[in-house]
């Protein structure tokens, strides 16, 4: 074992760069200080006493949860992780001598993001930082939903067919509710079932960037959210979703509002799509499929869609995480090349 040398952080942190830390590049590619006005308000409810320690840095906090979405960590793992990772720490900001965060203040932290409703005001800053850069939506946009699991609620039948009809059964006291999901719902895809939420996103189809997006339980049908998903700065008209969207309703909306519908057509009962419908199906799934290497991205590279969140408002705030988190990855493979942008030593 060798001797310990007052440089070893730096050459271990400098060898790390040379194997290529993504987190590098993103640190050195987001301008995280935008986000510091929107955040400030987290610190801003009254404190009973000065007493004790000043509590940490909103940017700081921030970063860790993009970090907690990156990796797809719980609050102890990426305590913990960013304990045991220098790439953690200067992503961070922080040195080996530093405090680092608890679990449960990252749990506090986010916990005001919702209480805030602040979650989609960050998103919708970074798009505006993705417009200033170049990115504005183009070519038209894709619209789809995907579905993201949480925990599986074990409940009796009974309790069950309660909760869809809006009830708490009166059997639960309060440290049994705060435990139960009351608003996550099972849906089924391809023969299985699965108990969460969905993820309802429009991309715009030239950067595959998400532009606008709405949480709701699994059991809500792709088509009841549609309207509020149409992004009306995207400079084409051009709209493009599968089937399930596909109604006569929808399409005169859209056709009163000025859009272009690309949106594919299903067959009935009876009636079958023609080769000439199939074959503009087809054509119209060479575009929409884009928007799935979004969610392949979301599925693979974020270690998965599954969340660890009980009730719709904590959802919104994880999956509109995953959004963002997956809106600025996406930033750094579009300006990857890209002269001015940061390089990673």
């Amino acid at each position: 074992m060798g001797q310990r040398s007052f440089f070893d952080i730096e050459n271990r942190l400098q060898s790390i760069s040379q194997l290529g830390d993504p987190l590098e590049r993103l640190t050195a590619a987001i301008p995280w200080e935008c986000f510091r006005p929107l955040l400030e308000p987290v610190h801003e409810k009254e404190r009973k006493s000065k007493a004790g320690r000043k509590p940490f840095d909103v940017v700081l906090m921030f970063k860790m949860l993009v970090l907690q979405t990156l990796y797809n960590l719980a609050d102890e793992q990426v305590e913990y992780q960013i304990r045991d990772r220098l790439s953690f720490t200067r992503f961070l900001g922080l040195g080996i001598e530093d405090e680092v965060p608890d679990a449960t203040t990252v749990w506090r932290f986010r916990e005001r993001l919702k209480e805030l409703g602040l979650l989609e005001r960050v998103f919708n800053r970074f798009d505006d930082f993705l417009v200033a850069e170049g990115f504005e939506a183009r070519q038209g946009q894709i619209i789809d939903a995907s579905i993201v699991p949480v925990p599986i609620q074990r409940n009796r039948r009974e309790e069950n067919q309660q909760l869809k009809n809006g009830e708490v059964p009166q059997a639960w006291g309060e440290a049994k509710r705060a435990q139960k999901d009351v608003d996550g719902r099972w849906t089924g895809k391809r023969g299985k079932r699965y108990f969460g939420y969905k993820n309802h996103i429009s991309i715009d189809a030239e950067h595959k960037l998400i532009r606008r997006f709405k949480t709701t339980p699994a059991n809500v049908h792709d088509s009841q959210v549609f309207d509020d998903l149409v992004d009306p700065d995207n400079v084409d008209p051009a709209v493009w979703a599968d089937s399930a969207y596909r109604s006569e309703e929808t399409e005169q909306v859209l056709q009163d509002a000025g859009y272009e519908s690309h949106i594919c057509e299903k067959g009935q009962r009876n009636r079958p799509l023609s080769h000439e419908q199939q074959a503009n199906n087809r054509q119209r799934s060479n575009i929409r499929s884009r928007v799935e290497h979004v969610f392949g991205f979301q599925e693979n590279s974020l270690g998965g869609k599954f969340i660890r969140t009980i009730g719709l408002a904590r959802a919104k705030v994880k999956i509109g995480l995953i959004n963002l988190t997956y809106n600025l990855m996406r930033y750094l493979q579009l300006t990857k090349g890209r002269k001015g942008a940061p390089a990673v030593a």
